[in-house]
């Protein structure tokens, strides 16, 4: 259930980045409320993920598939491309998440 809540924090994350881009520097109240809804959610879900995951790791996976969700959704939403290094760089975000999940005993069960 932790990672499901860990999961949850993601997503609300997610919606809450991009809709700060959207809310164009919180001029616009819609995408301005999303903003303020999204991270209440993801930092109850987060907490409540902490129960029983190791802070560092909830934060490096929630850090880490956080920022590929985005980067994704910055280039669907907002056309903003990424270059060689940048594609490079989520690459090896990647794999140090999968490297946490398989490798590392701090990982909470």
């Amino acid at each position: 259930m932790h990672y499901f809540y860990l999961l949850l924090a993601i997503i609300g994350e997610v919606i809450a980045i991009n809709a700060l881009k959207a809310s164009e520097e919180f001029t616009k109240i819609i995408p301005t409320a999303i903003v303020v809804i999204g991270y209440c959610c993801t930092f109850y879900f987060l907490m409540l993920a902490l129960r029983v995951i190791p802070v560092g790791i909830a934060y490096a996976i929630w850090a880490g598939v956080g920022i590929i969700i985005v980067t994704l959704m910055a280039y669907l939403l907002f056309e903003q491309a990424l270059d060689k290094p940048a594609i490079v760089g989520i690459f090896l975000i990647i794999l140090g998440v999968v490297v946490i999940q398989l490798f590392s005993e701090t990982v909470g069960e």
